[in-house]
């Protein structure tokens, strides 16, 4: 005969644990009910879980590539490239420390005409990985001597934006917490409205009710109120609660001029030394909950911990897409570039695109490990014509080709977010049934390659001008086809674009 060892276990846990002899309830004092009821003091901020080591989502060069392809149609070698270059972020961060801080990142230069997918790329990617995330104009920053944003905004722009996100993280995981405790606050304040209301119309003869009488009678008074609260019966109540007021300096920060930092660190540092003002403020349960909610948050959040990680975040695992490089590069041939501080912001952006040390008010942010992906058109420039010093910091080229027609035909059907489809659900919540047949989308596609040969290739952004030409008179008055279903076939945008694009003057204009 066998014996199950489960069966074994069990039998000995319970001779070893044997059930305790049943005892007779004992009756809690009133007093020791009431206490166990009166509101407790404020949990202790919940241990924020420690960000993982990987913060990179491991995914193989070839997923990266799949996922890419269903929002950006073609350009499969500036996806492979950008592929790799994940993949080999990834791989550093499973390095040994030592050689972790010897790779560097190479960062990406695309070339290619606008509208191709330059952005989308990178915006994609990092959306993908969940990575820190910043797409900036070169044309907005100058050299240092010059009116206007310095080149190390970029390092603090990417950094608040991403403090934003990891703060909005932490929100969502003390929100439940916060909710309780702001629901705890609201009882007592009602609760002890109540007992005002009740003692001012006592006779001072049960005003020397016994102790323990009052406590079992606010006990069942703040379960009554708690339980109605939880129906949502008191939203519209009016309340007086404490709120806190945070100092509003009387100065703004100075903009326009690189100071930006300067103004707002000096209001951070005089919000120090006002203590926090509070004052009492009547409004309705509801609103009161929203309020009591941010500031119960805000005790709960370890702000310095969420500014720790986004420093590392960003140093990490930071991209930072410069658009327009070929805006700040000399014209060949011409006496002057199209800034005169063009090739200074190239010898501005030096040191960050090697590695150096950026200064911000929540501390030195290191961009070492930073991938920097720019772009440009080069239709006037060309890429020599960057500094050489520049362009070294950009070992990986990649030139994105111009899109075919039946590029634009795909990019009206197969990304998640295609134009038809947009147009259809815009349309659907007028009560439109719009659809495209296989002709009308070629034909789409047909004409907008074909303003894009005859005039300035703009790329795919040509199918928003052709498309809004093509709906125009059906958005305008939606109403009046609401019910019925609208065919987008060939005939139907040949009789909306045919004039208009035989007609050049008006073209240029329109399209």
């Amino acid at each position: 005969m066998t014996t199950n060892p489960s069966d074994t276990t069990t039998r000995v846990q319970a001779v070893a644990a044997p059930p305790a002899p049943p005892q007779a309830p004992q009756r809690q004092s009133d007093a020791e009910t009431a206490d166990s009821l009166e509101p407790r003091a404020p949990a202790p901020s919940v241990e924020e879980p420690a960000p993982a080591e990987d913060t990179l989502t491991a995914l193989l060069p070839s997923e990266v590539v799949r996922r890419l392809d269903e929002y950006i149609i073609g350009q499969g070698e500036a996806k492979r490239k950008v592929a790799i270059a994940l993949r080999n972020r990834y791989r550093r961060q499973r390095l040994p420390e030592q050689l972790r801080e010897e790779v560097l990142p190479k960062n990406i230069l695309m070339i290619g005409p606008t509208g191709v997918g330059k952005t989308e790329i990178a915006r994609r990617v990092a959306r993908l990985t969940d990575s820190p995330f910043i797409k900036v104009e070169a044309t907005k920053f100058t050299e240092v001597g010059y009116v206007g944003r310095d080149v190390e905004a970029i390092v603090r722009d990417l950094l608040e934006q991403t403090i934003t996100d990891v703060h909005n993280d932490r929100i969502a995981e003390v929100e439940d917490q916060a909710k309780e405790l702001a629901n705890r606050r609201i009882v007592e304040t009602l609760a002890d409205a109540e007992e005002r209301e009740r003692a001012a119309s006592q006779q001072a003869a049960e005003e020397q009710t016994a102790d323990t009488v009052r406590r079992r009678a606010r006990r069942v008074r703040r379960r009554r109120i708690a339980n109605r609260l939880a129906q949502g019966q008191l939203e519209e109540r009016q309340i007086d609660i404490e709120v806190e007021e945070p100092f509003q300096p009387a100065f703004e920060g100075f903009t326009g001029t690189g100071l930006e930092e300067v103004g707002v660190s000096l209001s951070a540092f005089f919000s120090q030394l006002v203590p926090t003002r509070k004052r009492s403020k009547r409004m309705s349960v509801a609103d009161a909950r929203t309020v009591l909610v941010q500031e119960e948050t805000d005790r709960l959040i370890d702000m310095d911990r969420v500014y720790d990680d986004a420093i590392r975040f960003v140093e990490d695992d930071g991209i930072v897409f410069i658009d327009e490089v070929d805006k700040i590069s000399g014209r060949p041939g011409g006496d002057h570039g199209p800034d005169v501080s063009g090739e200074g912001v190239q010898r501005d952006l030096l040191p960050i695109l090697e590695g150096s040390t950026v200064h911000t008010r929540y501390g030195q942010v290191r961009t070492e490990h930073i991938l920097f992906v720019a772009a440009g058109a080069f239709n006037v420039a060309r890429p020599s014509d960057l500094i050489p010093e520049f362009q070294g910091r950009f070992p990986i080229r990649v030139e994105l080709q111009a899109l075919s027609e039946r590029d634009l035909e795909r990019i009206l059907t197969e990304p998640g977010n295609a134009l038809t489809r947009q147009y259809a659900a815009l349309l659907g919540t007028e009560g439109v049934e719009l659809q495209f047949s296989a002709d009308g989308i070629a034909e789409l596609a047909r004409q907008a390659h074909l303003v894009n040969e005859e005039d300035e290739n703009i790329g795919a952004r040509r199918l928003f001008t052709v498309m809004e030409q093509v709906l125009e008179d059906l958005s305008f008055r939606a109403e009046d086809a609401a019910g019925s279903t609208v065919l987008i076939d060939a005939p139907y945008v040949q009789s909306k674009l045919a004039d208009l694009v035989r007609n050049e003057d008006v073209r240029r204009f329109v399209l």
